[in-house]
């Protein structure tokens, strides 16, 4: 390693050189973004999709190749220039490139629209040039007349009345109209928005955006749709979601309630034990601290973000789940059993769970290495 250069200028002198330095990166990154305004402005023209992952490997490649032969961190520049390429797209999908040049605006409501998610929904449909009608308990726009009002309907309430509301918004959605939810749980909702609106014909779908209202960008973010009536209208929104950046997943009502049941019911589940646990052993929360590895850390943000937000969120998220006893007796049983090795203090068995779960894994541990140590470089860089 090289040896740092021995200097006589003072140390605030230092600083301001890299003031002036740090500046001089700002005023270069303001022209890069001109320019990505330019690239939107082609894409949109010319029908190009906003991201071209061959040009991303591409430059990522080059970013890296060059800050080794400049003596720099290959992976820190990678962060950097992966942070750089997202800002990029977010960009060019707040300035509709995947939009064509003539698109008709939609009246869009959304009931439910001074929520959490109801708000980023209203947003995402305003950036995309629509008329957001938002529609609350207590807003001079009643629900039913949103509904009867608009082209699209998208209901974002919580979910334990989302039923009861789609049965009596339903009937008022115009038989060229979309109306579509929002909840965790498909099967039941979708069902009822199909009953609901049997009499008009009007168009269904289901959706479930994968993503909590705190999210700093839609970029990457997935959101799985189920089809219930009117293609028309599924390809329209499809359309309108990949333009702002989103991964689309479609899927069978019963599909999506079942995997739900390991990707929020399992997660939250276990995130909950832990937390429970946490607090009932007695212990300091920031005296371990003092302990902490990268990983304990991090199982602490995500416990302490799970529960930092509303019961009524989860709640009905886990216990409306169809296959949630089959999930969380599946996790106590699991607990039971290490319970007992542990207390037996039973290596082979020990080695014998490590091994059958390894092979459950299989290669995605290999992507687990690397993605995990990504996360816990990011995390050691802002403790």
């Amino acid at each position: 390693m090289e040896e740092p250069r021995v200097t006589n200028r003072p140390l605030p002198v230092l600083r301001a050189m890299i003031d002036a330095i740090d500046r001089d990166m700002l005023q270069l990154m303001a022209r890069r973004m001109a320019i990505v305004g330019e690239i939107a402005a082609y894409k949109r023209e010319h029908q190009v999709p906003i991201r071209d992952r061959s040009r991303e490997r591409e430059v990522i490649a080059d970013r890296c190749g060059r800050a080794e032969k400049l003596g720099l961190p290959r992976e820190e520049i990678e962060a950097i220039y992966r942070l750089v390429l997202l800002t990029s797209r977010d960009h060019q999908a707040a300035l509709r490139a995947e939009l064509p040049m003539q698109i008709e605006p939609k009246s869009v409501a959304v009931v439910g629209g001074k929520g959490g998610m109801g708000s980023l929904l209203a947003r995402l449909f305003g950036d995309l040039g629509h008329a957001v009608l938002i529609a609350d308990v207590d807003t001079p726009l009643t629900p039913e007349e949103a509904a009867h009002s608009a082209d699209v309907v998208v209901i974002s309430v919580p979910i334990g009345v989302t039923e009861e509301v789609i049965r009596r918004l339903g009937p008022h959605v115009r038989a060229e109209a979309l109306l579509m939810d929002v909840t965790s749980i498909k099967e039941a909702p979708l069902r009822a928005m199909m009953d609901a609106t049997a009499s008009t014909g009007a168009s269904v779908v289901g959706t479930h955006p994968m993503f909590g209202p705190g999210v700093h960008s839609l970029q990457g973010q997935r959101v799985v749709l189920c089809r219930g009536r009117g293609e028309a209208w599924y390809d329209w929104l499809t359309k309108m979601l990949s333009a702002r950046g989103l991964v689309l997943t479609e899927a069978d009502p019963r599909e999506h309630d079942r995997a739900m049941g390991l990707v929020q019911v399992l997660t939250h589940f276990q995130t909950q034990v832990l937390g429970l646990a946490l607090s009932r052993l007695g212990v300091d929360l920031r005296e371990t601290l003092r302990f902490t590895s990268p990983a304990y850390l991090m199982e602490l943000y995500v416990a302490a973000r799970h529960f930092a937000q509303s019961p009524r969120l989860y709640g009905p998220i886990e216990m409306l789940n169809p296959i949630r006893d089959e999930v969380t007796g599946a996790f106590i049983a699991a607990a039971q059993e290490l319970s007992g090795i542990l207390r037996r203090g039973d290596q082979p068995a020990f080695e014998a769970m490590f091994a059958e779960v390894r092979r459950f894994f299989g290669d995605f541990t290999d992507e687990a290495l690397v993605q995990s140590s990504f996360l816990i470089d990011r995390v050691v860089e802002r403790s």
